[in-house]
């Protein structure tokens, strides 16, 4: 039970940054693993980014590894994904969720509660 709700989306140009916040409701937070996906037309969801409970283990697409940060703040009951170095097949409508399982897993099919979605594009 809870909503998520992404925020920090825009558009920049190719090689520029942006950062996306998650803003979680409730006091439970914490007890959730927690994923980044993305989306556009005619494309399935896509996994970006995922992170444990207390943020010690990271997990990235080979798409996006090297140039997005997944992070969390559990205090703030808040999940960060800081997006640098930003390519046009990066633009997409990036959503949180919170996952079912103990570890981070790759398949939306995995995640529960998941909030509406910020748009991420990216000129060339």
């Amino acid at each position: 039970q809870g909503q998520l709700v992404e925020s920090g989306g825009g558009l920049v140009q190719t090689g520029g940054s942006l950062r996306l916040s998650c803003k979680a409701s409730g006091s439970t937070f914490g007890n959730y693993v927690m994923g980044w996906f993305r989306q556009t037309p005619g494309k399935e969801r896509e996994f970006v980014a995922g992170i444990t409970r207390m943020g010690a283990y990271t997990y990235y697409s080979d798409s996006v590894k090297g140039r997005f940060t997944i992070s969390r703040d559990n205090a703030e009951n808040t999940l960060f994904l800081q997006m640098n170095s930003l390519k046009p097949e990066d633009t997409a409508v990036y959503s949180c969720a919170t996952s079912r399982s103990a570890a981070v897993s790759r398949r939306p099919s995995d995640y529960g509660i998941w909030g509406q979605g910020t748009q991420v594009t990216v000129s060339s």
